[in-house]
């Protein structure tokens, strides 16, 4: 086993670029993980990283032993989530991302509760904002809200969500509340956007009368966090385009007032997307059935109020 575990933190090396972040994934600190990776330096009898200040970057054995490594680690994991389907006892570690808000609202207080009724699960949460790359990153299961565009990852809907336009009412009375989507363009309204690297919302995408119509919108600043633009909205600062579950509440309380309600954005899909394998295996299946459950749930409940 500590042969594998060696050629385990070496993949998650090669994958995430240093040794902190690969010690932070596994769970063992940056000497552990360097020590691991000198082990297995010494019995290939090879070198398998060039070292700079920042980034660890494979020498030409490291590129080649990679390969198979990820093969071998991934025959082990799809043999194990069989044996686990044959048992009926799934057991192992599954990571999950999910965006800042969504994840906080909706995903990472299910985790508990599934851990509850699969005690022999893990679950590993990240949450951001940034697009995060599933496939290089060794995660298993990515909540989303938005356009799948890889066609290297399967996707399960969750449900399709409604989008508004909001604002202060203090920023409206301020600038004056637009009737008609072309007042947003040019710098007659602060619309503020959600932006990082690889993001493709730089436009807002509005229901019209002629259909789906996009306008390239502008504001005085921009941020990766989508709790932050909301922050921004309710103390005046602009315009901000969101899923209504997440705003719904000061909607409610009149801290925030719906504009342009008969030219909306367009919905935005929720949905679970994970490697094409990954449905192989059991404990994945399990999660992706439970959190479906769950944040269909809390949405509409967030939705009527409760």
């Amino acid at each position: 086993m500590a042969y594998l575990d060696n050629i385990a933190v070496f993949v998650r090396v090669v994958e995430l670029g240093n040794l902190s972040a690969a010690g932070r994934d596994m769970r063992i600190s940056p000497a552990v993980a360097s020590n691991r990776i000198k082990e297995l330096e010494k019995h290939l009898g090879v070198r398998l990283f060039n070292r700079t200040t920042r980034q660890l970057m494979p020498t030409e054995h490291g590129t080649v032993f990679y390969s198979g490594a990820k093969q071998v680690l991934e025959a082990i994991t799809e043999a194990e989530a069989a044996v686990s389907a044959l048992s009926g006892q799934p057991r192992g570690t599954i990571r999950v991302t999910a965006p800042l808000g969504l994840g906080r609202r909706l995903v990472a207080s299910g985790i508990p509760d599934f851990h509850d009724k699969y005690p022999d699960i893990e679950v590993r949460l990240r949450l951001s904002d940034h697009n995060v790359d599933i496939m290089k990153e060794g995660i298993d299961v990515a909540f989303r809200l938005g356009i799948i565009e890889d066609s290297s990852l399967r996707m399960r809907g969750i449900m399709e969500c409604e989008r508004v336009l909001v604002a202060a009412p203090k920023y409206l009375e301020a600038r004056g509340e637009p009737i008609e989507p072309q007042e947003l363009i040019g710098k007659k309204h602060d619309c503020l956007m959600l932006r990082y690297s690889g993001a493709r919302e730089y436009v807002w995408t509005l229901q019209t009368p002629a259909g789906p119509q996009k306008f390239e919108v502008h504001g005085p600043y921009d941020t990766d966090d989508g709790d932050v633009l909301t922050g921004w909205a309710l103390s005046g600062r602009g315009i901000i385009n969101k899923p209504r579950f997440e705003v719904e509440p000061f909607i409610r309380d009149q801290r925030l007032k719906v504009i342009l309600s008969s030219t909306p954005p367009t919905p935005v899909q929720f949905a679970a997307v994970y490697p094409h394998k990954k449905l192989q295996d059991p404990k994945v299946r399990l999660l992706l059935d439970f959190m479906a459950e769950r944040c269909q749930r809390l949405i509409k409940d967030l939705l009527a109020g409760k």
